[in-house]
């Protein structure tokens, strides 16, 4: 590995003294549609450089140094349409392209989740969903992570209670599926535990990615099923600053839960620097299910974050310091003198240093740092009043992570990135029910991902290699694990608007420290957990194909996948009870997920559009054949979306099949219907964006249950709420 970054740097080093080869440059003006006002702070996208710009106050944008060819520019703003339009540019020209933006139903989707630099959704060799903060602050019922994305394509929520809920990926749960926040590990525990939290402000967030599918090329081997990268601050992708003052301010209130929620964010802009802060907070009462009261399902959090950055045009930093704090319930059978009454507070620190380097010669166009080191802490207390709370169980984890890319410069179809990542991890559980001992973990990789894009077709092809180390405590077995993923990617246009996608990828991932090393009662996961530390590395091999279409009037995304896993990890029941638990044992064996998805869009009228999504997987243990639990059943989403001219109202139904495909000991759920209505308007004014929304939720306040829910049995889903919100921004 040492050998293989040298030659890597030695490169960069020549290459940087190599002659620069001509290039171009690409501007324009961003308006609103129907005026000749200016837009600041639009969004624009230039594909496939993965360069982003941000329009200022004069509405102006440019992209400098570009290289010659042939391009497409996607201009974007939150609760607005989405203008695409192509362009030719010439060595030592520059190319004029202007935007005017209007209001829509069907905006583009961007991530820079799926391959390290912006693309559009569309663009993607990988499955992504992509949701801004306007769509989740004005059609989600949330508190959590989990509630805000569940019922998209592909992703459910697995919880036990609402201030729990994360989210699952095509079946993946756990140790598969990682969490980021601006592209860096969040350094929480809810991958271990059904009762941990992964905790987000909504209203800091300026969106949401999920990459679908294996995605463990950027970021590891804990990315085997998916990630979720909440994106906070949008800045450090584009690497500029903005001047002048701009903001955002989120107030939010629902009845059932009596949930109260608040959130402000400012930057402000000067010359080259950027000086931005966030605060927020959201506080539930316990929730009533169609049935009767959840108790302790309450739940309050709140956050803060300061930062400050210099971006000029040939190097930038960043730093940001983010503090939040919380508390939640897990909900408990209301007629059991017995049950435990469990509170969980939480503590999350995270410092973070960004850096970029940039024209640094022919063959490397920038290099790209990331630090990130964060501390968890969460107490799990046992409230037995009138007598003070008791800690039983105390987690400490602590996580530095860092990440060097180099971008390099595209030079006719040939474009891509390579570098390095590294974590060093220290976990300490602490009292009575402590599972596992302290750990000392460190992991280390490094990877290529390379894109060919011809004018007919598109190749990517991408490895990783990665080792990681666990050192514990005490007498248990130290383990290492080395090993590489790959990846192979096919872009190939049908029609204008219509492309066909297939991807395959030979994945690796180490065995999770609890999977090694727990032993004991372990009431989150509703098991009394016994680990192998004799587990050995887990191998896969996926395959995705997929049809998409993406037209003013119509746009749909279909998707056929399967994955086999080799010495697939899993806790498998022993039929006995222990501490008042089902014995499981962590085991290996062969496994296959196999799943389909597909999402429209299509415009009845301009005025008024039909939307359906559909999604479903099937997950078993192939030797001995044993279905996997919590897995979600087949789903479908019907609605329509009437618009008149800043207006809009949404009426959908949510369908769910019942769940009988079962593993042994775990409940069946049935199916159910949930009717939805909400009705949201956007106002301009200036320079000034208000958006007023409402949301009714569950409006026949149906009885139903979350097969993923560890506590489903006594703790069915929200009953009928109503849930407004209003926002205002300023650029």
């Amino acid at each position: 590995m040492v050998r293989v970054l040298a030659i890597l740097i030695s490169l960069t080093a020549v290459s940087a003294a190599a002659h620069a080869q001509n290039t171009a440059a690409i501007r324009g003006k961003v308006t609103l549609a129907g005026t000749s006002e200016p837009i600041d702070h639009a969004h624009i996208l230039l594909i496939p450089s993965g360069k982003g710009s941000m329009s200022t106050a004069t509405g102006d944008y440019e992209f400098t140094n570009v290289a010659p060819g042939r391009y497409e520019l996607v201009a974007r703003l939150s609760a607005m349409s989405d203008s695409r339009k192509k362009v030719e540019v010439r060595a030592g020209e520059t190319a004029t392209v202007n935007f005017s933006l209007s209001f829509s139903v069907v905006r583009q989707e961007v991530t820079v989740t799926a391959t390290g630099t912006e693309t559009s959704v569309d663009d993607s060799f990988q499955t992504v969903t992509s949701r801004d903060s306007y769509e989740l602050l004005s059609r989600s019922q949330g508190t959590s992570l989990g509630d805000l994305l569940d019922g998209e394509t592909g992703i459910a929520k697995r919880s036990a209670g609402p201030g729990t809920s994360r989210p699952v990926v095509r079946g993946f749960d756990g140790d598969r599926v990682l969490m980021l926040q601006d592209g860096m590990r969040t350094g929480t525990l809810s991958y271990q535990s059904g009762d941990h939290a992964e905790p987000v402000d909504v209203t800091a967030a300026e969106r949401i990615e999920v990459v679908r599918g294996p995605a463990t090329l950027l970021y590891g081997s804990n990315a085997i099923g998916g990630v979720v990268n909440v994106i906070s601050n949008e800045h450090l992708i584009h690497e500029r600053p903005h001047e002048g003052l701009s903001g955002k301010v989120t107030l939010l209130g629902g009845s059932n839960n009596a949930q109260a929620q608040a959130g402000v964010s400012l930057n402000y802009g000067h010359k080259n620097w950027l000086f931005y802060g966030a605060a927020g907070g959201i506080r539930t009462s316990d929730y009533n299910s169609p049935a009767a009261p959840v108790p302790n399902s309450a739940t309050n959090m709140k956050s803060g974050s300061i930062g400050v950055g210099r971006f000029g045009e040939k190097a930038s930093f960043n730093f940001n310091f983010q503090k939040s704090a919380g508390k939640y319930g897990v909900p408990y059978p209301p007629h059991d003198p017995d049950a435990e009454h469990t509170r969980l507070d939480w503590n999350r620190y995270n410092l973070r240093l960004n850096g970029m380097v940039k024209k640094l010669g022919s063959f490397v166009e920038s290099f790209e740092y990331n630090g990130s080191y964060a501390y968890w802490n969460h107490a799990e207390k046992l409230l037995q009043p009138p007598d003070e709370p008791v800690t039983g169980t105390e987690f400490f984890n602590k996580t530095w992570t860092y990440q060097g890319v180099f971008h390099q410069r595209r030079k006719g179809p040939l474009g891509g990135s390579f570098g390095f990542w590294g974590l060093d991890r220290g976990y300490e559980p602490r009292g009575i029910e402590a599972l596992s001992p302290p750990v000392r973990q460190r992991a280390f990789a490094g990877f290529a991902l390379e894109e060919f894009n011809f004018e007919k077709i598109r190749f990517q092809l991408g490895t990783r290699i990665e080792h990681n180390r666990y050192r514990p405590a005490s007498m248990y077995l130290e383990r290492s694990f080395t090993g590489a993923s790959s990846s192979g990617g096919v872009i190939v246009p049908l029609w204008t608007g219509g492309s066909l996608f297939g991807n395959y990828m030979h994945s690796y991932r180490a065995p999770a420290l609890e999977e090694l090393y727990n032993h004991g009662p372990h009431p989150g996961n509703n098991a009394f957990e016994i680990g192998d530390p004799g587990l050995v590395r887990e191998m896969g091999d996926s395959f995705e194909f997929g049809l998409r279409h993406n037209s003013s009037r119509f746009r749909f995304s279909t998707s056929l996948y399967r994955y086999q896993l080799h010495d697939f990890v899993y806790l498998r029941p022993e039929g006995v009870i222990e501490d008042g638990l089902p014995v499981a044992s962590y085991r290996q064996s062969d496994s296959r997920f196999l799943g389909a998805e597909a999402r429209a869009e299509a415009a009845i009228r301009p005025s008024l559009w039909l939307l359906a999504s559909f999604d479903a997987v099937d997950a078993q243990v192939t030797a001995p054949v044993m279905n996997l639990p919590r897995i979600p059943p087949p789903r479908g989403r019907v609605a329509l979306d009437w618009r008149r001219g800043s207006l809009s109202i949404r009426p959908e139904v949510v369908l769910s099949n019942r769940q009988w495909q079962v593993s042994p000991y775990e409940t069946p759920t049935a199916g159910y219907a949930l009717v939805n209505l909400n009705a949201n308007y956007t106002l301009t004014r200036g320079h000034l964006l208000h958006i007023f929304n409402v949301n009714l939720f569950n409006a026949t306040d149906h009885l139903y249950r979350n097969h993923l829910s560890f506590l489903k049995e006594f703790a069915p889903e929200i009953g009928r709420g109503v849930r407004a919100g209003y926002t205002i921004t300023w650029f």
